[in-house]
C-alpha cells in the first residue's frame, strides 16, 4: 500500500521519535530520565475527577455531544476570560469546544489555508505550526526568534510576497520552547499586520496560567481590536494537569471560530459531554489549582537553572512555561550535545533543532517530573559533562 503524498512533506513528530529513543534505552536495561516532553506528572486535581465521575454517570452525557459544545461548557470559558482577563466572549459565537490546542491549530490549518497558502509561523516554535500547514497543503513561513529581540518576531522583516500570500499567523507566549513572555507591543503589532494584509492572527494560550516572578500572562484578546482579526486556543492541559482530557477552546473572532466549526463537524463528533463538565468544575475552581502548580514549577525551574548554571550553561530563567531553554555548550550541536547527555547520562532532552532552524544551539529541558527525578538527572548532566 502506498500512503498520501502529504506525507512525506513531514518529519517525523518530534515526540514520537523522542518515545521511539527512551523505549530503545528502556529495553536495553537503561533507567532512562526522560526531560523531554512537556506532560504533567502530577494528578488532574480531585475535583475536577470528581466531577468527570458524576458527569459520566448521568445517562444524558453518554449520547453524541454537539460540536458547538455544552452551554454550561461555554459558560465558564466565558466567565473565565472576563475573570482572569477582563476580556467579554459571546458564548453562542464566540466560543467552540476544542479536542487540545494540536487538533485546534492544525485544523485552523485546514480551515484557512489552499494550496500556495502560507502560514507564518514562529521558529522555534510548536512543531504544528509548521507540519500543520504542510498537511494541509499549505506552506508555513518561519518567523525567526531571536535571543536579542527576546524571542519575539520582527513583523516589519517579513518579505512583502509573503505578508501577501499569508492567511494565518500562529503566535504563542508565553512561548514554548524557549519560555519567552510577550515582550510590549508585539500583540498590538499583530493585530495591525492582521487588519493590514488579511491574515487571522492564531494565538496559542496553552501556557499563560503557568508563570512566575509574579508575572501575569496576558490574553491577546486584550489587545484592542483583536477580536477583529484574531483567535485564541485556551487550553487546560498544562496549567490544570489534564493533557490527557483533550480540553481546549477557540475563543475570539466569530466569523473564525464558524469556520472552524464548519471544518469541524465533518472531522469529528465534538468532545465527550461529561469532559465539558469536568472542565467546568476546574474553571470553577478558581486560581486555587493553577496557583499550586506555579509554586511547584518554579521550584523545580529554580532548581534547574541553578545546576545548569554551576555546570557552566549560560542559561536565562523563564518567567513563564514548563521548560527551560538554553544554549548548548561550545562545540556541540543541539542534536550531539542531547545524544551526548543520553548516552553517557540516560536523561533525554530536546535538542532545539527540532523545532526549526533557530532552535539549533539551544536543548529544552521539561519540568515535568517529579522533583526527586528532577534532582537526580541533572547530577548525571553534571558528571557526564564534567561539572
Amino acid at each position: 500500500m502506498k500512503p498520501s503524498q502529504r506525507l512525506d512533506r513531514i518529519p517525523p513528530y518530534l515526540f514520537a521519535e523522542l518515545e521511539r529513543k527512551i523505549a530503545e534505552k528502556k529495553a536495553a536495561g537503561v533507567d532512562v530520565i526522560s526531560l523531554g516532553i512537556g506532560d504533567p506528572d502530577t494528578p488532574t486535581p480531585p475535583p475536577v475527577v470528581a466531577a468527570l465521575r458524576a458527569a459520566a454517570e448521568r445517562p444524558d452525557t453518554h449520547q453524541y455531544p454537539s460540536n458547538r459544545g455544552r452551554s454550561e461548557f461555554r459558560d465558564a470559558i466565558a466567565t473565565f476570560y472576563d475573570r482572569r482577563f477582563g476580556v467579554t466572549l459571546d458564548p453562542d459565537t464566540e466560543i467552540l469546544p476544542a479536542l487540545g490546542a494540536k487538533e485546534c491549530i492544525f485544523n485552523l490549518n485546514l480551515a484557512f489555508l489552499d494550496p500556495g497558502d502560507l502560514a507564518l509561523a514562529s521558529d522555534p516554535g510548536y512543531p504544528v505550526y509548521t507540519g500543520g500547514p504542510l498537511i494541509a497543503g499549505g506552506e508555513p513561513s518561519l518567523m525567526p526568534l531571536l535571543p536579542e529581540r527576546g524571542f519575539a518576531p520582527d513583523l516589519d522583516a517579513i518579505a512583502a510576497g509573503d505578508r501577501e500570500r499569508a492567511k494565518l499567523m500562529f503566535l504563542n507566549y508565553p512561548n514554548n520552547p524557549t519560555g519567552a513572555i510577550a515582550p510590549e507591543g508585539l500583540f498590538e503589532r499583530g493585530v495591525e499586520f492582521g487588519r493590514r494584509h488579511d491574515v487571522l492572527i492564531v494565538h496559542d494560550a496553552s501556557y499563560t496560567e503557568t508563570t512566575f516572578d509574579g508575572y501575569v500572562a496576558p490574553s491577546f484578546l486584550e489587545t484592542p481590536g483583536a477580536k477583529e482579526v484574531g483567535v485564541e486556543v485556551f487550553s487546560l492541559s498544562k496549567g490544570y494537569n489534564m493533557t490527557g482530557w483533550r480540553t481546549a477552546a477557540i475563543v475570539g473572532n466569530a466569523e473564525a471560530v464558524s469556520a472552524y466549526w464548519r471544518l469541524k463537524t465533518n472531522i469529528d463528533s465534538g468532545m465527550f459531554d461529561a469532559v465539558q463538565l469536568a472542565a467546568v468544575a476546574a474553571l470553577a475552581d478558581g486560581d486555587r489549582a493553577l496557583a499550586q502548580m506555579r509554586v511547584l514549577y518554579e521550584r523545580r525551574r529554580d532548581l534547574v537553572c541553578g545546576v545548569l548554571a554551576e555546570i557552566g550553561v549560560d542559561v536565562t530563567s523563564p518567567k513563564g512555561t514548563i521548560y527551560v531553554w538554553a544554549p548548548v555548550p561550545e562545540g556541540h550541536s543541539s542534536a550531539s550535545y542531547c545524544e551526548l547527555v543520553l548516552e553517557e547520562s540516560g536523561v533525554v532532552i530536546s535538542p532545539g533543532s527540532a523545532y526549526g532552524p533557530n532552535g539549533e544551539g539551544f536543548f529544552r529541558i521539561s519540568l515535568t517530573v517529579a522533583d526527586d527525578r528532577l534532582r537526580e538527572a541533572l547530577e548525571r548532566m553534571r558528571s557526564s559533562l564534567g561539572g
